[in-house]
């Protein structure tokens, strides 16, 4: 299924298709359009503002790091749970950190990149949670882990109490 695009009041938006939710057909495809659409959304504008700075993406140095097409992403709907200093109104998909496994000349690696494109990047609880698991994946597997580092340090706001 794809979105269809409208065109109301001069300003173009897209309505995501309908799924039938109580199949599982229904739910996987609503659960891949809705990968497919953060992924996009995200690495529209992290492009964006990555490249008026004259940086690539996290996105852009994993697809240069690893084989092409052996990335695997995990964890790419997380996001934090704050409702601190407004928070609760920027929720973005991923939390700031890519996390995955692919391959670089045919050997598995897992690496973690900060795209400092959100929150420049800070560590919060969610983030920190992605990459803890994907270094356990890269324990469990013994493979080596890479860290692409981009970040403004941690995120102060989920930690006020």
């Amino acid at each position: 299924m794809t979105a269809q695009t409208s065109q109301g009041s001069g300003e173009e938006t897209t309505v995501p298709p309908t799924f039938d939710i109580h199949t599982t057909a229904g739910k996987l495809a609503e659960k891949e359009y809705k990968l497919a659409e953060a992924v996009r959304v995200a690495d529209e504008k992290a492009r964006e503002k990555q490249h008026k700075k004259g940086r690539k993406s996290a996105r852009e140095r994993i697809e240069m790091l690893f084989d092409e097409g052996t990335f695997v992403e995990m964890d790419e709907l997380a996001r934090h749970r704050s409702t601190n200093f407004g928070l609760q109104k920027r929720r973005p998909y991923g939390d700031g950190v890519i996390t995955g496994f692919g391959s670089i000349d045919g050997r598995q690696v897992c690496v973690f990149s900060q795209d400092f494109s959100i929150f420049g990047g800070s560590l919060g609880e969610v983030y920190g949670e992605k990459i803890c698991k994907v270094m356990d994946l890269a324990i469990k597997t013994g493979c080596p882990i890479i860290g692409i580092n981009e970040g403004a340090g941690a995120r102060i706001q989920e930690g006020v109490v």
